[in-house]
């Protein structure tokens, strides 16, 4: 499949871990450095997310819940219309936050030097040059190279959200990914260059990403038109970012800052950027949003790469009941019943009753066989 699909067929799929040295050595100090920065940040983030085992003794016996990290996790790492080693560092690090012990990563063959750094910053062993849905076959599956994982997390092309949705119930999914979008809201004051960049910055991801502006204001609206209008001469994906302003982009003049809260509530975007003078105050209006961005200092791209949180959030309106990715995607809770004597008679004339009720007598006679016969 790699030699039909990618034109390549790499006489080893596992790149050996000399092999990342190699790559981390090889790259401009100054990307390492900033790499470094950002997979420090993203662990410091995500090791304060607390995983709490926890029991009671107040109902009867013990009752608790166990929680324990997947036994083996696997992301898959993008890499066709741009190299993206933030993406493996924001999906790696928060299952070595979680407890992972097993690790491994599938990106496209002969993966971008950068790539191959961010996995050695991250200190992993199993690093596979196999990319597309036969990646996440791979992965759900297992080969003679490939071990079968548990969870499966990463963005990747549509043909690689197909492959995750044909695999669901073999394996846990952290989510089907769709383009990526960014809402801004903006008031008079913000700064019409700085909004036109970010706007840019997202489009340029995808012909189908989605890059939309919600203000009150006309005139910042006009100014940022000509901002974008300018920039974009000077960046080199032009001609994506402008496929993608033209099929999803856009700028809605609303009435007030809060019907605009309103309509992006309901979009539910992936990312919702807040640029106006009070940005807590409208944040409180917010309950639909992968990531919100308070203040103009809190840009979107250092959501990108930098700030902390996994950058890998939900697309589609799914923020409305799904999260960015995190620690959580990583483990499983399994419940603790431990309960006394006391207790257990107690309970087993309710269960028997609601057991009779739905007809189950099998349930019911598990039940009634106990009854009086539990000691203290």
């Amino acid at each position: 499949w790699s030699t039909l699909l990618d034109n390549t067929c790499p006489e080893k799929l596992r790149i050996e871990k000399d092999q990342l040295q190699e790559a981390a050595e090889s790259i401009p100090g100054a990307l390492m450095q900033a790499m470094l920065t950002s997979a420090q940040r993203i662990r410091e983030f995500h090791q304060m997310q607390p995983l709490p085992d926890w029991e009671t003794t107040t109902m009867g016996g013990r009752l608790g819940q166990r929680v324990t990290p997947v036994a083996r996790a696997g992301v898959y790492v993008p890499g066709g219309t741009a190299p993206l080693p933030s993406s493996l560092l924001m999906s790696v690090i928060p299952a070595q936050a979680a407890g992972v012990k097993e690790i491994i990563v599938c990106t496209p063959p002969v993966p971008h030097p950068a790539i191959l750094a961010a996995a050695f910053i991250c200190g992993l062993e199993e690093v596979y040059q196999v990319g597309g849905a036969q990646a996440i076959a791979a992965m759900a599956f297992g080969t003679e190279t490939v071990p079968r994982v548990d969870k499966i997390v990463g963005a990747g092309n549509l043909f690689v959200t197909l492959a995750k949705q044909q695999v669901y119930g073999l394996v846990g999914l952290d989510g089907l990914a769709g383009p990526t979008e960014t809402v801004i809201i903006a008031d008079d004051r913000a700064n019409p260059a700085w909004l036109a960049a970010d706007l840019l910055a997202q489009a340029e991801h995808d012909p189908l990403a989605r890059a939309i502006l919600l203000t009150s204001s006309c005139t910042l609206a006009k100014a940022v038109q000509s901002e974008a209008a300018r920039q974009i001469e000077d960046l080199s994906r032009a001609e994506i970012i402008v496929e993608s302003l033209e099929n999803g982009g856009g700028i809605v003049i609303t009435p007030d800052l809060e019907t605009a809260a309103a309509l992006a509530d309901d979009f539910a975007p992936e990312h919702l950027c807040l640029s106006v003078a009070e940005p807590e105050v409208l944040a409180e209006r917010i309950r639909n949003a992968g990531g919100l961005f308070i203040g103009e200092t809190s840009f979107e791209v250092l959501g990108d790469y930098a700030a902390g949180p996994s950058h890998v959030m939900p697309t589609g309106g799914t923020a409305r009941f799904a999260s960015p990715l995190n620690v959580m995607d990583f483990v499983k809770i399994t419940s603790i019943i431990a309960l006394d004597a006391r207790t257990s008679r107690k309970l087993s004339a309710a269960a028997a009753q609601i057991a009779e009720a739905e007809t189950l007598s099998a349930h019911a006679a598990s039940a009634r066989f106990r009854e009086g016969k539990l000691d203290d």
